[in-house]
C-alpha cells in the first residue's frame, strides 16, 4: 500500500471515530445551504531532493485549501462551517504528497458525519511543482468533490449469499458442490452490480450468524434477514433464491427489506426461464439491474 494511502487511511479513521452527529433541527431546514467542514490537507514530500521546499509548499498548500474552499462555498447549496460545528453534514478531507521531483499525489475523501460514511475517496496524480501545476490540481479535485456532495448518500446493503429452492430433488439430497459454485458466482456478480451502480454501500455479512444463515434458509425465516442486517450497521437487507423447477427450467427472486421497519421495499421475480446452472449469475444480474437498480 501507497505511503499516502497508509497515511489518509489512518486520518480517515480517526475522522470517522470522531465525528460528531448534525443537530436535528438542521434536517428541517432543508432550503437552506448544507453545512460543509473542509480540514486542512496534510503534506507529505517522500521526493528526496537535496533542496528544502518547505516555505513553497506550505505557501502552495494554502493557496489550494483557499481556492477549495472558495470553490465549494461558491456553490450555494452548501456553506463552509468551521470544525466541530454541530451543524455541518459533509467533511473534506485529504492530503498531498510529493514522490518525485515531477509527481505529486493528491487524495480527498467526502465524509457523511451524520452516518459516518466516506462518501467519495479518489487519489489524484498530478505533474509538476509549480503554481500553476497546483491551480490545475485544485481545479480539478474541487470540480469531483462539489459532485460527490451532490451525489445521494449511497444506501448500506447487506447482500446476503443466494440461496437454492431445488423442487426437484430428493428430499435428504442437499446441495451439491456444484450449485454451491454456481450460487457464489451468482452472490458474487449481483454484489458487483450493485456496487457499480455507486446506489449502495455494500456491508461486509461475513459476521451474520443465526439458524437462519447457518442453514441458508433466510427466504423462510419471516424476514429476519432485515434484523441481522440491521446488526452489522446496514441500512437495507437483500436475500436472493434460485429456485430449480428441473434440471432446464429455473426462476430467479429477490426481495430487499428496510432494516427499521421490516417492510419489503423491492422485489422481483425472474418468472420461467430455460437454461443451464451455469446461467444463473447472467440471469441474476439481469434481474437486479432491471428491477432494483434501473428499476428505482
Amino acid at each position: 500500500m501507497h505511503l499516502s494511502r497508509l497515511i489518509l487511511s489512518a486520518f480517515l479513521l480517526a475522522v470517522l471515530l470522531d465525528v460528531r452527529p448534525a443537530s436535528a433541527g438542521t434536517e428541517a431546514a432543508t432550503a437552506a445551504p448544507v453545512g460543509v467542514t473542509i480540514e486542512d490537507f496534510s503534506y507529505l514530500d517522500t521526493s528526496g531532493e537535496p533542496v528544502d521546499q518547505t516555505a513553497a509548499h506550505e505557501k502552495r498548500l494554502n493557496a489550494f485549501m483557499v481556492a477549495l474552499r472558495r470553490d465549494v462555498e461558491a456553490d450555494k447549496r452548501y456553506r463552509l462551517t468551521p470544525a466541530g460545528q454541530a451543524d455541518a453534514k459533509f467533511r473534506i478531507v485529504g492530503g498531498v504528497q510529493k514522490t518525485s521531483t515531477l509527481v505529486q499525489w493528491a487524495r480527498a475523501a467526502v465524509i457523511d458525519i451524520g452516518a459516518k460514511k466516506v462518501l467519495f475517496e479518489k487519489l489524484y496524480t498530478f505533474r509538476g511543482d509549480s503554481d500553476e501545476a497546483w491551480d490545475r490540481a485544485e481545479a480539478f479535485v474541487s470540480r469531483e468533490v462539489i459532485e460527490a456532495l451532490a451525489r445521494p448518500v449511497p444506501v448500506a446493503l447487506a447482500v446476503f449469499a443466494f440461496e437454492l429452492e431445488d423442487t426437484t430433488a430428493a428430499p435428504s439430497a442437499g446441495v451439491s458442490e456444484s450449485d454451491t459454485a454456481h450460487l457464489v458466482e451468482v452472490t458474487n456478480g449481483v454484489r458487483d452490480r450493485l456496487a457499480q451502480s455507486g446506489r449502495y454501500r455494500l456491508v461486509d455479512v461475513s459476521g451474520a450468524s443465526g439458524e437462519a444463515v447457518a442453514r441458508h434458509a433466510l427466504r423462510d425465516c419471516g424476514g429476519c434477514d432485515a434484523e441481522i442486517a440491521g446488526k452489522l450497521g446496514a441500512d437495507q437487507s437483500l436475500i436472493g433464491v434460485v429456485r430449480r423447477v428441473s434440471r432446464t427450467e429455473y426462476t430467479i427472486g429477490f426481495q430487499v427489506r428496510d432494516v427499521r421497519t421490516g417492510q419489503v421495499v423491492a422485489r422481483g421475480d425472474s418468472g420461467l426461464r430455460m437454461g443451464a446452472d451455469y446461467s444463473w449469475d447472467r440471469g441474476a444480474v439481469r434481474l437486479v439491474s432491471d428491477r432494483l437498480i434501473e428499476g428505482q
